[in-house]
């Protein structure tokens, strides 16, 4: 690895000590997909943001550490980390989230992360125990795609209390979001149900939605995975063109069912710690 690398290496792997900085955060959602390139990110930001509009205090850690883009979507891409000497400082969004990304350790924003599984791995660790958090009612970890060593850290880290799927409903997406879903069980990480993206398009003039895939055999995604339906996301050219998402923004057409995931996420963990409690 070169040295710039190495360099930014030891920023992160430089602090630590003290109470684990998720100490007092109340619950940990993971919004995960199995596979790249269906906006889980930008569920993952519209999770977030949703829930902090509804008074949640929320703080989103992106594991992504190879592919990172909660920055931009958050509007904080020009904005570098810092650390008080024993934890790293989250930034805060105009909206009042918490954010912690590799992103904000590295030189520029196209430096890429060069570096082995082991230490890709402890990154997560450490944006979970070394970073001040603070007290947050929820904190949504945007996870990286597949089903490798870094997911398993993840898994094992962080006291996960439920994970939201995100898909298009296409024959190939949900056979490679169904090992996700199955790692989730293996690891005993409760899956709270599904998000749909980009199943339709969103015509710009008159509204009218346009089903974009039709390879489910007759299905839902919702029933091909086996999963309920949290919400759905159709393509819309406010999403896709969009340098960043600000909540106060955009339109009822995105805010609308990113508040509805918002409920059902939330009503979801609430059945699920009743059921836990008996």
């Amino acid at each position: 690895m070169s040295d710039d690398v190495n360099c930014h290496e030891t920023a992160i792997h430089g602090v630590g000590g003290g109470e684990k900085g998720g100490a007092k955060v109340k619950r940990v959602i993971g919004v995960v997909s199995g596979k790249g390139g269906v906006g889980k990110s930008t569920v993952a930001v519209l999770l977030a943001q949703a829930l902090a509009a509804r008074g949640r205090s929320v703080g989103i850690l992106d594991a992504d550490i190879t592919g990172p883009s909660i920055p931009r979507l958050m509007g904080l891409s020009s904005f570098r980390g810092e650390s008080d000497g024993q934890l790293l400082v989250p930034l805060v969004s105009e909206g009042g989230l918490k954010v912690v990304s590799i992103n904000f350790y590295v030189g520029e924003e196209e430096t890429p992360v060069v570096w082995r599984g082991p230490l890709l791995s402890r990154a997560v660790e450490q944006f979970w125990n070394d970073a001040a958090w603070g007290e947050l009612d929820y904190l949504v970890v945007d996870f990286p795609p597949g089903t490798g060593d870094v997911q398993l850290t993840a898994f094992k880290a962080l006291p996960v209390d439920g994970l939201v799927v995100t898909a298009t409903p296409q024959s190939l997406v949900s056979m490679i979001v169904s090992k996700a879903v199955k790692m989730a069980g293996m690891m005993d990480a409760p899956v709270l149900g599904v998000a749909e993206t980009m199943g339709a398009l969103s015509c710009p003039h008159c509204g009218e939605e346009i089903p974009l895939f039709d390879s489910l055999d007759g299905k839902t995604i919702q029933e091909a995975l086996g999963l309920p339906l949290l919400a759905r996301f159709p393509w819309r050219k406010e999403i896709a063109h969009a340098k960043e998402l600000r909540w106060a923004d955009l339109p009822r057409e995105i805010t609308g069912p990113a508040d509805a995931l918002a409920a059902e996420v939330e009503l979801a963990l609430a059945a699920g710690a009743k059921k836990a409690g008996g």
